[in-house]
């Protein structure tokens, strides 16, 4: 077995945070290796799929209109997350995330106003100018310049760690085997959502139907490793980032385009043509990514959204074709809906409709009464031909269940000792911010800063 020891900070995981903990790292004076699992034309992990990231500022900017206080963002978070979440690491990931477009401009990412849809986010999320694949190149560019080692196809398979210390990283780069040493290690691998049999252990055979919308790289060996060497834990096995995405969409790297947005501007039913929860509940960056768990729950984990010609225009439609028809039983054939269920429960939801100004852009008066589920925003009658159907399943994210960290991302080991020389960022400790519940773009946030983070702090240690 081949052995290196020429660097300061071995980085594992080539998406957002590793990238972020590399430069930083770098910055912070350190010879970095990245070993990114996947080949170099898919690398980045879920970070290729992103548009945008949540940050707090105090001022409008060129691309974000009016300001997003940190105590804003804080209770926005607070609020999904149930007060679920650290109290500190989530103060601290939100009063950082101002720094961050700053940061990000001086290794050549580019941003742009946020575009028409149904996220409404141009006050609270900067968008990438070329999406996620651009913040990546960008990234990896600038590592290239600053002397960054990137080594493609490493896949990890073991992580010798004694006393809370990483002595050596063992990888296959290219199929050949290495023996890599540091004086730190950032972890950024992400979670293990692409890990079918885990995601069985914890959802059973439903877990079977699930879409997984990002890369098929994050298996969570990486998260398996450091628990099996007495890492502390923290989050729930079936915690997790997960949307409604179109059931005809790939088993892996679907990504952002196989999202349905229609959801809050129609019903959703079951396979038995049954609604099951209130389709308006909330503004739709707070509550998009609760809909991926309540279609998990759903019979044959399916469900179909059903909207009519009056919701045209209001959301980005999928990338696969809309199945139209010109009735609602001609639309249940065609979903392989039982018609008489749908009508009917088409025809009560209609009844349950009450007047009001229809507004697609914020909380309006259109409500159900009656009820149950209500409908308590944005009801409007589906009356008015074609109607339009999509068939809905569950698609993960990234997984919440994670290694816990200090405000220096330094991993904890059992006991509550935290690790040497031994720190982590992004998916993979996630679930310190993110017990449940999402709002938009903070997957990103999290990436960005606690990469900065632990790369920082590991560059740091390193130089010691």
């Amino acid at each position: 077995m081949e052995t290196s020891n020429d660097h300061d900070v071995v980085v594992i995981g080539g998406g957002n945070a590793g990238l972020c903990a590399a430069l930083s790292a770098r910055q912070a004076g350190a010879s970095v290796l990245v070993l990114e699992r996947a080949p170099r034309h898919l690398r980045g992990g879920n970070s290729r799929h992103t548009r945008n990231f949540r940050c707090a500022h105090a001022a409008p900017t060129e691309q974000l209109t009016e300001s997003y206080p940190v105590e804003e963002f804080l209770g926005d978070l607070n609020r999904v997350t149930e007060n679920q979440g650290d109290p500190d690491l989530s103060r601290l990931l939100i009063t950082r995330s101002a720094g961050c477009p700053e940061w990000m401009r001086q290794f050549g990412v580019r941003f742009q106003s946020s575009l028409r849809g149904t996220l409404h986010l141009s006050r609270t999320n900067l968008f990438f100018l070329g999406g996620g694949k651009a913040l990546m190149n960008s990234y990896y560019a600038a590592a290239e310049r600053a002397g960054i080692h990137v080594a493609y196809d490493a896949d990890v398979t073991a992580i010798d760690v004694v006393d809370g210390s990483c002595r050596s990283i063992t990888a296959h780069i290219g199929g050949t085997p290495m023996q890599i040493r540091a004086r730190a290690i950032v972890l950024a691998a992400g979670g293990f959502e692409a890990n079918i049999e885990w995601l069985r252990e914890a959802w059973g055979d439903a877990a079977d139907n699930f879409v997984i919308r990002g890369t098929p790289y994050n298996t969570g060996t990486i998260l398996r490793l450091m628990l099996d060497a007495g890492a502390e834990s923290v989050g729930d096995s079936r915690a997790c980032h997960a949307v409604a995405v179109d059931a005809r969409a790939p088993q892996f790297d679907g990504g952002i385009v196989t999202r349905l947005d229609s959801l809050p501007f129609g019903i959703v039913v079951n396979k038995h043509a049954e609604r099951f929860y209130d389709e308006g509940e909330d503004a739709w960056p707070k509550r998009y990514a609760i809909w991926g768990r309540l279609v998990a729950a759903q019979p044959d984990q399916i469900a179909y959204s059903i909207v009519d010609a009056k919701a045209s225009g209001t959301f980005m439609p999928s990338v696969f074709p809309v199945i139209a028809a010109g009735s609602v039983g001609e639309l249940a054939a065609k979903l392989g809906l039982p018609a008489d269920r749908l009508e009917a429960t088409v025809a009560s939801f209609n009844q349950a409709v009450r007047p009001g100004v229809f507004n697609h852009a914020v909380l309006d008066d259109c409500r159900t009464d009656g009820l149950s589920p209500a409908k308590s925003h944005w009801a409007q009658r589906i009356d008015t031909p074609p109607f339009w159907g999509y068939p809905l399943r569950p698609g993960i994210t990234f997984t919440y269940l994670g290694l816990k960290v200090n405000d220096s991302g330094r991993v904890f080991m059992k006991g509550g000792i935290p690790a040497d020389n031994v720190y982590a960022a992004g998916e993979i400790m996630a679930g310190n911010v993110l017990r449940k519940g999402y709002v938009a773009g903070i997957g990103m946030t999290i990436g960005t800063v606690f990469g900065r983070i632990a790369g920082e702090s590991a560059g740091r240690h390193a130089a010691r």
